[in-house]
């Protein structure tokens, strides 16, 4: 196959407390939309932001691909955002955060907060607290927020406004980004079919739109 039918590399990368195998349905579900996937594996909460965003640019330099589309759940986009931050050089691609809390995280300072909650969140604590502010120079990155407001910020409380039970919309938004406001929970938005479609959307387009 060329390069002119070659199918779109993407590199999953999965959120704060999960594994490669939460990404399995989206990975499925891009392979059947005609891409190629990959799964980045990482320590949530044993290793700090940078040090994770590092080891996922060995893995994409390790790939040795002309192009690599980047996609992150919740912690996983802010692995991303902070990769593209720090290192140049990297194949070209499109960026779609599912869920990430680029302008940090209400829930996460709440919990990073309490002593007795605090070691679920572990090195990724700075990263939830503080967030990014910007989308990667030169990339198209798009941003899908749940609006079905169910999980464990119910509980704990902080989220202002239409959320996903984790993480508000207004947390999502990143300024230079498209947005994608789905009725979907944090959960939802790696399990539901119309956020995989909304993602193959923009991978292929660069646009949300149909």
């Amino acid at each position: 196959m060329n390069k002119a039918t070659s199918p779109r590399t993407v590199v999953l990368v999965h959120g704060l407390w999960w594994g490669p195998w939460s990404m399995r349905l989206v990975a499925r579900r891009l392979e059947r939309a005609g891409f190629r996937t990959h799964s980045f594996g990482y320590p949530t909460m044993q290793r700090s932001l940078r040090a994770n965003a590092e080891a996922l640019r060995e893995f994409v330099a390790g790939l040795s691909l002309d192009q690599v589309d980047l996609v992150g759940h919740s912690l996983g986009g802010l692995v991303i955002l902070r990769m593209l931050d720090e290192y140049t050089g990297l194949p070209p691609g499109r960026v779609v955060l599912l869920g990430s809390p680029v302008r940090g995280s209400a829930v996460g300072r709440r919990v990073a907060g309490r002593p007795l909650f605090k070691p679920l969140v572990g090195q990724a604590r700075k990263a939830l607290t503080n967030g990014l502010s910007h989308a990667p120079p030169g990339r198209e990155t798009g941003v899908i927020a749940g609006s079905r407001s169910m999980g464990v910020g119910r509980i704990i409380g902080g989220l202002d406004g239409p959320n996903d039970g984790t993480v508000s919309v207004s947390e999502c938004r990143l300024e230079g980004a498209a947005e994608c406001i789905l009725p979907v929970t944090h959960t939802g938005l790696v399990m539901a079919p119309v956020v995989s479609r909304a993602v193959a959307r923009f991978l292929q387009s660069g646009s949300f739109e149909k």
